[in-house]
């Protein structure tokens, strides 16, 4: 464990979410990755899916490092990505530091740096902690004792902000994949930027900001539908099963 120096410069507009930098105390955990062919899009991008990837190997790597489990049973309730300058691109190298931001009784927040030659992502992630029976639990003791520090005392909420899916916005099929899903029989929630990407690169678009918010698990045999609406504070995406919403994202130009 190294203690990360570097506080984040924000160029411009704070994005709209809160994104919290490292207090100087507690733990921060440093590791590196590269921006490889499979993690870009045709403009050499590093995606969305890549990116969520990378940030939760760093989290899964900073819970073994400090001795906790690091298939322990998490699912993540809210991802928040703001670019303020460049994205890193094919062939980058990524330094990537990732600390607690804070805790609520069941839930925690990471937030997680990645900066590489020329670019630089901020990364907000409420994780719900579960337990035997894949329900959220309250947070374990040690846990708290390890991670609490560096939170300075800062409560994080799990609550969601996006709205439902609008039932008129334009809509089309989304077929899902075997390879979607992950060790809970749900579509991993680095597969759910998929669709996202899908739809930023139809209309051209290179988001500053973009958060998926995940409402109830998308699971093997979902029929599932995409449904988007662009509007004055960005485009909306909704996944939607049997008319309930799953999941939705903002992207924000």
């Amino acid at each position: 464990m190294r203690q990360h120096g570097d506080v984040p410069v924000h160029p411009g507009p704070l994005p709209p979410a809160e994104l919290v930098d490292f207090p100087g105390r507690g733990r921060c955990f440093e590791t590196t990755a590269q921006v490889r062919y499979g993690d870009t899009d045709p403009h050499r991008r590093l995606r969305l899916d890549a990116l969520t990837r990378a940030v939760q190997d760093a989290g899964n790597d900073d819970l073994a490092d400090a001795g906790f489990d690091p298939a322990s049973p998490w699912v993540v309730r809210r991802t928040s990505v703001w670019i303020p300058g460049a994205w890193p691109v094919l062939g980058e190298r990524l330094s990537v530091a990732t600390f607690c931001a804070g805790l609520g009784g069941r839930w925690g927040e990471r937030r997680t740096t990645v900066r590489s030659a020329r670019g630089l992502i901020e990364v907000s992630a409420v994780w719900i902690f579960l337990d035997d029976q894949a329900r959220p639990a309250r947070l374990p003791g040690p846990f708290v004792a390890v991670y609490g520090a560096s939170t300075d005392g800062r409560r994080t909420s799990s609550r969601l902000h996006h709205p439902h899916a609008a039932p008129d916005a334009p809509a089309r099929p989304w077929p899902l994949r075997a390879s979607d899903l992950d060790v809970f029989g749900h579509v991993n929630n680095s597969a759910l930027w998929l669709p996202v990407e899908d739809e930023m690169a139809r209309r051209e678009l290179v988001p500053r900001f973009a958060e998926i918010e995940y409402r109830t698990p998308v699971q093997a045999g979902d029929d599932v539908v995409l449904r988007t609406r662009e509007g004055d504070d960005g485009l909306r995406l909704w996944l939607v099963v049997a008319g309930q919403t799953r999941a939705s994202a903002l992207l924000v130009p």
